[in-house]
């Protein structure tokens, strides 16, 4: 069996991004992340049946070290300091942090705990083994010829929306966020160089490192919900957790990486934290559950309130989108926002077969409980429902039934 992630840049961007103000501002800590697969009931056949294979790439994962080359490349990017990539040459995921097994309901399990600069960096190395054992599969040349007539479909469209720009608006701007949900790395690979190639004007860039680095594009990503989440149990009040978090990112980066997501506790609770003075300070906001265009004329009413001007400020949704919802997205905020976009699973991903909804999520930090509150009913997560309640209090939000 060969390797199916054969570099450690073969990940998200914000994975570097989080790992390093981990390393520099809490290393010390200790995280647990658990997986789960939303559509159970979906799937062409249970999950357990790769696990086998899951624990020998598991093994191969583990034998990996950042190359040369690499470890140059991510020296260039401006927001990344000579010490991480310092610390990233001596970089080897540990084997005994990570447990793949089935559970008491015969499902595929997964558990990674240990050292929070470790742990965290098997989300994305994970989720992307595990897509690619189960669609391997099922794979049948019928259905690399319906991703690829898909494909072309999605690029006839960026043509179509290219000409109907108008050049006085804010560019509509598309992103690869797909590495996790992919079908596989050479299917991603060739999404992206066919997209990069077709409408280079549009497609500005990949979540994904390695694939950046070899197409000479550039990598985007800021943070996820474990960097904010990982606050609720570090030594700062459960009700300042998302304004320490949010200073935090400002004191390492200092301007740059400056997109802030929003939904670890739900809109409403975020923009109560977002004071004028973190307005300011971020360029804009990141959309990744609920309804997008409730988001985002909250949003704009915020910095209304606030007197900043919302034409200075994006913002990036990337949650279930496709190119068409993304289109008529830009078209509804590009009179008051600069807006973008980061499409996962609908560009990595559909090849007329279900896709999986798998996570692997922060669910314990320090000994304590985390947890998201999604603004989405279904994409909450946490693996105990007295912290959550808790949760929910301190913050005053309502449980929303699903």
């Amino acid at each position: 069996m060969s390797p199916i992630i054969q570099s450690l840049l073969d990940t998200d961007l914000y994975k570097f991004t989080m790992l390093q103000v981990v390393l520099h501002k809490f290393p010390q800590t200790h995280s647990v992340y658990h997986f789960r697969c939303r559509n159970l009931d979906d799937t062409a056949y249970p999950l357990v049946e790769i696990l086998d294979d899951l624990n020998t790439q598991l093994d191969m994962l583990c034998q990996l070290k950042f190359k040369e080359d690499e470890l140059q490349y991510l020296r260039s990017l401006r927001f990344i300091k000579s010490d991480f990539v310092d610390y990233l040459e001596l970089f080897q995921l540990k084997r005994r942090f990570i447990k793949a097994g089935i559970d008491d309901e015969g499902r595929l399990d997964i558990w990674v705990e240990g050292p929070m600069v470790q742990a965290m960096m098997f989300e994305i190395f994970v989720l992307a083994i595990v897509n690619e054992l189960y669609f391997q599969r099922i794979r049948t040349p019928e259905v690399l010829a319906e991703g690829e007539r898909r494909l072309q479909h999605k690029i006839a469209l960026l043509k179509q929306y290219e000409v109907r720009q108008n050049p006085n608006d804010p560019p509509f701007l598309v992103s690869d966020f797909g590495t996790r949900r992919r079908y596989s790395y050479a299917w991603q690979k060739h999404v992206i160089e066919e997209l990069n190639q077709a409408s280079p004007y549009i497609f500005r860039g990949t979540s994904n490192v390695l694939i950046a680095k070899d197409l000479n594009i550039t990598p985007i990503g800021t943070m996820a919900h474990e960097f904010l989440q990982a606050f609720q149990a570090l030594d700062v009040r459960l009700r300042n957790f998302q304004k320490s978090a949010l200073e935090t990112w400002v004191q390492e980066y200092r301007g740059d990486l400056g997109i802030a997501l929003t939904d670890v506790v739900g809109m409403d609770a975020f923009l109560r934290d977002f004071d004028l003075y973190f307005a300011k300070l971020f360029d804009g906001l990141r959309h990744d559950s609920g309804d997008p265009y409730e988001w985002g004329d909250k949003a704009y009413a915020h910095y209304k309130k606030l007197k900043v001007d919302s034409k200075s400020k994006m913002l990036t949704f990337s949650d279930g989108l496709n190119i068409e919802k993304a289109w008529d997205l830009h078209n509804y905020f590009k009179d008051r926002f600069q807006v973008s976009f980061g499409i996962g699973t609908n560009l990595t991903n559909d090849m007329g077969q279900t896709a999986l909804n798998i996570v692997l999520k922060l669910v314990e930090c320090n000994g304590q409980s985390v947890a998201k509150i999604s603004d989405s009913p279904g994409k909450t997560m946490t693996d105990n429902d007295t912290f959550l309640a808790y949760l929910r209090q301190v913050f005053d939000i309502p449980e929303v039934s699903a």
